[in-house]
């Protein structure tokens, strides 16, 4: 049984069960219509490519890095001794102006002396040692060292002093506090030596004993109790009255 595209087969209810058999559907071979509308290029196609929130720029980092590029700092061992020289002095300069003259950091002696050192107060020592040595006109080797031991053992004794009453002082900190305070009495001494005349010298120790002690007393008053700070500070003045009464008695 054969039909045409497009005939209408009739169905006979009788027939229904044999003719489901026979019934055929219309299959097209022919090709689609064209479209009407050209094919775009594979290059003019948009493509959407879904996008994420836009990430936040890395935080800057800075990092400090020395003239000298990374790596530990350089050891002073190995550095010339002309650098070597170079950075005490500077030390000492800075320390002497903390402690003689007036500066912001003179009440509190933790600020004024953090960078202590024990070359200045030896330097201090040894000049006055020998300017008093080179004012005597005999023995000048004998009173070298009995000011040079006098001075020394005496800012010891000074500092033990202090230690004892409970003061708040590291102890070569000590040290180096009362080794300085001795500049305005070497500046005493050297005038002394060149102008030998008595009552210029009675004039120029006082200026400089009143100096000194100026310069040490509220150094060693705040690193003791309140109640105790005449025990600290009158050690102190004995010892630079007596170097005073040395550069005045020395002829």
């Amino acid at each position: 049984m054969s039909h045409n595209y497009g005939d209408t087969i009739p169905l006979h209810p009788s027939s229904a069960q044999s003719d489901m058999d026979e019934i055929e559907i219309p299959i097209s071979t022919s090709p689609p219509p064209p479209s009407s509308k050209p094919p775009l290029p594979a290059s003019s196609v948009p493509i959407f490519v879904p996008q994420g929130p836009t990430p936040a720029p890395p935080a800057s980092v800075s990092v400090a890095i020395g003239s000298e590029g990374f790596g530990p700092p350089p050891n002073t061992l190995t550095e010339p001794v002309w650098d070597t020289v170079k950075r005490d002095l500077a030390r000492i300069v800075s320390n002497l102006k903390l402690v003689v003259f007036p500066n912001p950091n003179r009440e509190d002696p933790g600020k004024a002396l953090r960078d202590w050192d024990l070359w200045g107060p030896f330097f201090f020592i040894v000049f006055l040692g020998l300017t008093l040595s080179w004012s005597a006109s005999v023995k000048k080797s004998e009173v070298f060292a009995v000011a040079f031991a006098v001075l020394a053992a005496g800012a010891i004794i000074l500092t033990l002093n202090v230690l004892l009453l409970g003061g708040h002082i590291i102890f070569f900190q000590s040290l180096s506090l009362l080794g300085y305070c001795l500049f305005p009495l070497d500046v005493g001494a050297l005038i002394c030596l060149l102008k030998d005349n008595v009552i210029l010298k009675i004039i120029v120790v006082t200026v400089t004993l009143a100096w000194s002690s100026w310069a040490a007393y509220p150094f060693m008053s705040a690193a003791v109790n309140p109640r105790r700070k005449a025990l600290a500070i009158y050690p102190v003045f004995l010892m630079y009255i007596s170097v005073g009464f040395l550069i005045i008695a020395i002829d």
